[in-house]
């Protein structure tokens, strides 16, 4: 790995579109590497037997959805401006990855994954349901909501930060809103959320909206 002195870090803030709404993380992350190599950027690689180039995600996004919030750390043995970056970038993006701005970040800043305290989605139901209010209300009244990932049991209700219903879309479709936390040992699913709420994920289109980090010192 080249001297710390040469090194820069850039924080890049991408959608992941429709194109890729199946495609999941280890290969979205591929797909990004492969970006970043016919972008002919200087990447910084990490040390041992298999040297791989610094990337680092921040929370993995389920298969199914989309995101307007996606972040990636990348690291530069060579300085260049931002501007350039975006550039460089812009002209070799595969199909369903849209950049929307890089800023650089302190060197000694904390990883991605454990910046993220929480996470906005939004979920667009596909058949209208009249009786959404009071679902959404008996599901925040809950005390709790057990629920089983990789067969262990947790508790989904302290994971709803906020639930609410938004206004229609354009096409006249309800819409849900959720906050959920994204703690390293604590992370709601939005597809859960939906299932709480007597939902199959297939009859909804969830995106992300926001991604919240712990603030800088």
């Amino acid at each position: 790995m080249s001297n710390n002195l040469h090194l820069q870090r850039f924080r890049i803030h991408y959608h992941k579109t429709q194109p890729l709404r199946y495609t999941g993380t280890l290969d979205i992350h591929k797909i990004w590497e492969r970006t970043l190599r016919r972008a002919s950027l200087p990447l910084a690689y990490s040390q041992g037997f298999h040297p791989q180039p610094r990337i680092n995600q921040a929370l993995p996004l389920p298969l199914g959805l989309t995101s307007q919030a996606e972040l990636m750390d990348i690291w530069l043995e060579e300085p260049r401006p931002p501007e350039q970056l975006i550039e460089d970038l812009r002209g070799t993006l595969h199909p369903g990855l849209e950049v929307q701005r890089a800023v650089e970040t302190a060197l000694k800043a904390p990883s991605l994954q454990k910046s993220v305290l929480a996470a906005e989605y939004c979920a667009v139901l596909l058949d209208k349901l009249p009786d959404l209010q009071e679902r959404t209300a008996s599901l925040l009244a809950a005390e709790q909501l057990p629920r089983q990932r990789r067969k262990k049991t947790y508790d989904l209700r302290p994971l709803i930060e906020e639930l609410a219903i938004l206004a229609p879309d354009g096409s006249g479709r309800q819409r849900i809103s959720m906050r959920l936390s994204a703690r390293e040992s604590a992370t709601g699913r939005a597809d859960e959320v939906i299932r709480a709420l007597n939902i199959q994920p297939h009859d909804t289109r969830i995106e992300r909206s926001a991604l919240h980090l712990i603030p800088a010192e």
